[in-house]
């Protein structure tokens, strides 16, 4: 142990960790946003009028019922956004403002002159109570810190009958979980007393993780105490605020929760002062992709991303859950080929409960898609990947003996231009690959004549027989044909000038094709394996309008990469 540092937390008084025996939250909490307070005042350059508001309406949008939307005696900005917000009628009728003051009696009042006339306000009050705070920079006693907020609690109430507006209170004791839990239970109660919660009149009790102590079991057993023991209980919301210093703000919420309390103050993507709050987004995304409602509208994440990052000028990491530009992004082949096969498993199974590999959401839900954000290509990515890409984006479905040569010829474009490939890279790749190929041997012209149309039981005979001009290596050659189907007759042709020019015998060892596109101009693919009689083979597509002409384009590129 280094004796520099130590445990600066309290477990409760015989902590009943009844929480653990519960698996996860079943309901969405009340969610507070605090990104016009605390995530505002955590900015290098804090948020002009004109940005809150744009902030305000994009939180409104988003389904947020409480907001705080700053400290209206701090400075002339905050009271007149707050005035701006009740004098232009801008708060819906379902959305609660929230505002933050201290125990001083002119702050008090200046609080209460910028809400006058509020239809919905949370006036929220609070004072530092631990054992630091105490002894190191307020040096009072514990008598001296409960009567510092209840005298606050004393003076909101007063303020609250004289001022028009319908008010609702709230009380934190600050930098609670450096609190004795006893204590911060003792000043919780006595301003509870103050302010009488009832039915109609409904009280938050609000439990910030001002400074992460504590591993995330502690700060709940410390809600769960604050839960048993708080004065009417029945009447009162217990709300919690987590910060990040450790790195556990979402498992403090989610913790706490199960703990019994009823609702979270925090910010979009975690903005705040240190290591930041508690991240909204994240918390109601993990509710969400366990089948519970958060009761907030995330669904176009890019767009959220995209405002928060212009308003902020903070960066959303491409990391962050859920909403990172690359979190849904899978470069490993092993990971792109169990993700091509969960989702064609989903199509074939489109009622069924969301199971895809590696994927904890579908990305649709909250406004990405397939192409370009799940499946991305570089040097480490596999056949399944690339036959993904190809297939989701441009509708060609490579056939899976074919996968393994197209992927390998696709990575190595990646490998060797050392960045990953785009959707239109990867076609590319496959293109100057397979398709349509003429190095060697080059497709001049094809006749077809059908022999025989009917036996002698007048049942229709596929009997072919081609006439094949072709360049072979800068010169002209013809050759005749035949076959039981017309591509079967080209390849005849085809390997009796190949054999006159030393190649190896070789034969069609793989046919298959599939349409590009849908309409009237619509394209056919055909892809086509050779195999010579060492055993060597090789691949070729062709990409035409007519399915024929698509078949003989895909042997002679086939021809050409075998040799």
């Amino acid at each position: 142990m280094t004796p520099k540092y130590r445990k600066n937390y309290f477990l409760p008084p015989s902590p009943g960790y009844r929480w653990v025996k519960r698996d996860c939250i079943d309901r969405a909490p009340q969610w507070c946003s605090v990104d016009l307070r605390d995530g505002n005042q955590a900015l290098i350059t804090p948020m002009n009028f004109d940005e809150k508001m744009q902030f305000w309406n994009l939180l409104t949008e988003i389904g947020f019922k409480e907001i705080e939307i700053g400290f209206p005696a701090a400075s002339a900005t905050e009271f007149d956004f707050c005035r701006a917000l009740i004098e232009k009628n801008l708060i819906p009728d379902d959305v609660s403002i929230q505002v933050l003051t201290q125990s001083r009696g002119h702050i008090i009042k200046k609080t209460f002159d910028a809400l006058a006339g509020a239809k919905n306000a949370v006036v929220h009050l609070y004072n530092s109570t631990s054992v630091a705070q105490r002894e190191q920079v307020f040096k009072k006693s514990k008598s001296e810190i409960i009567e510092i907020a209840v005298s606050g609690a004393e003076l909101i109430k007063q303020h609250a009958a004289r001022y028009d507006g319908q008010f609702r209170f709230q009380y934190s004791p600050e930098s609670f979980t450096g609190t004795e839990p006893e204590f911060a239970l003792e000043i919780c109660n006595e301003v509870l007393k103050v302010w009488e919660p009832s039915a109609e009149n409904r009280v938050n009790i609000n439990l910030p993780v001002t400074v992460e102590m504590s591993m995330p079991h502690v700060y709940a057993s410390q809600v769960e105490y604050m839960c048993d023991n708080l004065y009417k209980r029945e009447f009162v919301n217990v709300s919690l605020h987590p910060h990040n210093d450790r790195g556990c703000g979402v498992a403090d919420a989610e913790m706490g929760l199960l703990a019994g309390a009823d609702r979270v103050e925090g910010t979009l993507f975690g903005n705040g002062e240190r290591t930041g709050n508690v991240d909204i987004i994240t918390l109601a995304m993990n509710m969400f992709s366990q089948g519970v409602d958060p009761n907030l509208n995330l669904s176009d994440m890019p767009r959220i991303c995209e405002f928060y990052e212009r308003v902020t000028g903070l960066r959303v990491s491409e990391r962050h859950p859920y909403c990172g530009r690359l979190v849904f992004a899978a470069f490993s082949g092993s990971h792109q080929d169990a993700i091509a096969k969960g989702m064609a498993h989903r199509e074939n199974n489109p009622n069924a409960p969301w199971t895809v590999p590696y994927l904890p959401i579908d990305p649709k839900d909250v406004g990405r898609e397939y192409d370009g954000d799940v499946i991305r290509i570089n040097s480490q990515s596999g056949k399944g990947g690339v036959s993904f890409v190809l297939r989701q984006v441009f509708g060609v479905e490579i056939p899976l003996e074919m996968r393994e040569s197209v992927g390998y010829a696709v990575k190595d474009v990646s490998d060797k231009l050392h960045k990953e490939l785009s959707p239109d890279d990867v076609f590319k790749a496959f293109a100057e690959n397979f398709v349509n190929i003429s190095t060697a041997y080059k497709i001049d012209e094809i006749h077809y004549v059908q022999n025989n149309p009917h036996d002698k039981d007048n049942v229709a005979s596929n009997r072919f027989t081609a006439t094949v001009t072709m360049t072979v290596h800068g010169h002209r050659h013809t050759a005749v044909g035949s076959g039981n189907g017309r591509l079967d007759a080209v390849s005849a042709a085809v390997r009796r000038v190949a054999t006159e020019q030393s190649v190896k015998k070789f034969n069609v060892t793989h046919y298959s094709q599939c349409a590009l596109n849908k309409g009237s101009d619509a394209k056919a693919v055909a892809f086509i394996r050779v195999t010579d009689s060492t055993g060597k083979t090789a691949w070729g597509a062709g990409i035409r309008t007519d399915i024929i002409d698509a078949s003989t384009s895909a042997l002679f590129a086939a021809v050409n990469n075998l040799l």
